[in-house]
């Protein structure tokens, strides 16, 4: 009876082939060795095409002089510039641009998203039309409106339309007055740094003391005027001044003053726009997300409509809204590239537009055109993970 049992136990050996261990490792190497074939095969194709036009490849290009002007810069810029710097300035345009969009498009988008869920009806219709629109237009086709509708249909400079605080657009772009701090700023900016530090310590102590007491700090009102008397303390007693160059309309344009162009404020504003959209329905999704008994006990707490939200509701929400709201950020700034159809020298009209069409050199200009977008999204991805660790729930 025992060697019957032993026997009934005793599976039949599967084939070497259907082995789904080792059938799986056949299928895996034969996928890599096709994949390094393929590799090998571009590679040789393509130093083969190099050799057959008679081109050579590497770096040293980005040493040679530049001999192309630049429409907008944050560094010193001439004909006489390497290509390395142009490549800086690119990057630096592409930063700035995507930087600014970020900040401007989760604060719009954040708004626009709980304005979606007011009982106010009016409120939420004009939320749902903003959302609904403008995600459904095509981002360069929204470029193109802000760019040649809107910006390059302002009067020309002489019929400069003039903005309050010695402001002036028109269809070369915007300008505004530019501050010149002297050399005793440096310790205001001290004093921002020190503001900051007290600010965060003060969140940090009124959080220990709600924990322990119950009761609650005015942290936000507590921390606007600690920044301003911080900050204000530091400007006086250092005795530091701020002047401000006004632009001025000469003969054929403005002289002195901060000028941003056109191709800057129309890509800033649509990329703004476009992104807010996609971010407030990820808000209002992530809102929605939390038990409504969240809301309940909240209410049973007597805490207001507004405290609910701040302190209750989108504390919850931010776990369902981080992960969405990273591929916006990411989507954003690769969407900065969409600026060369405009004209603004980002890194891909000037680095990979014209310094590759100067120079040949696609293979180079290209691969690090990729490898700075790919830098990009990691270190976007690292910095959102980052936050999405800190405010995830933390069970007990």
């Amino acid at each position: 009876m025992t060697t019957l049992d032993s026997e009934q136990r005793i599976a039949p050996r599967a084939s070497f082939f259907n082995d789904p261990v080792i059938r799986g490792i056949i299928y895996q190497v034969v996928v890599a060795a096709v994949l390094v074939g393929f590799i090998f095969w571009i590679i040789g194709n393509t130093a083969a095409n190099l050799a057959a036009q008679n081109k050579t490849t590497g770096f040293d290009f980005l040493w040679r002089t530049a001999g192309f002007d630049i429409s907008f810069s944050l560094l010193p810029w001439s004909r006489a510039s390497y290509y390395w710097e142009a490549f800086l300035v690119g990057l630096l345009n592409t930063l700035l641009v995507a930087v600014i969009g970020i900040i401007f498009s989760t604060i719009l988008g954040f708004t626009i998203g709980i304005a979606r869920l007011s009982s106010n009806f009016i409120v939420s219709s004009l939320a749902t039309v903003y959302i609904e629109v403008i995600r459904n237009i095509p981002l360069l086709l929204q470029l193109f409106f802000w760019y040649f509708a809107v910006l390059k249909a302002m009067p020309a400079v002489r019929n400069s339309i003039e903005l309050p605080f010695d402001s002036f657009i028109n269809q070369r772009g915007i300008m505004v007055p530019k501050p010149i701090p002297d050399d005793q700023f440096s310790f205001v900016w001290i004093g921002v740094v020190l503001a900051i530090v007290a600010i965060v310590a003060l969140r940090y102590w009124a959080k220990k003391r709600l924990e322990t007491t119950g009761q609650r700090f005015p942290v936000f009102l507590t921390s606007i005027a600690l920044f301003l008397a911080i900050t204000v303390l530091a400007f006086v007693v250092s005795g530091a001044s701020v002047a401000f160059e006004i632009p001025v309309l000469e003969r054929f344009n403005f002289r002195g003053g901060l000028q941003l162009p056109p191709e800057f404020v129309a890509l800033a504003f649509g990329l703004t726009i476009y992104t807010a959209a996609f971010i407030a329905e990820t808000v209002r999704a992530g809102i929605l997300a939390v038990n409504k008994g969240q809301t309940e006990a909240a209410q049973s707490l007597g805490l207001k409509e507004s405290d609910r939200l701040r302190l209750v509701i989108v504390p919850q929400a931010m776990r369902v809204i981080v992960p969405p709201l990273t591929s916006q950020y990411l989507n954003l700034t690769k969407n900065s590239s969409l600026g060369a159809a405009i004209g603004y020298p980002e890194l891909v009209n000037v680095f990979a537009g014209t310094s590759l069409n100067q120079t040949g050199r696609a293979i180079e200009c290209i691969a690090i055109t990729m490898a700075v977008y790919l830098c990009f999204s990691l270190l976007t991805s690292a910095i959102m993970n980052w936050y999405n660790g800190r405010v995830r729930l933390v069970e007990r």
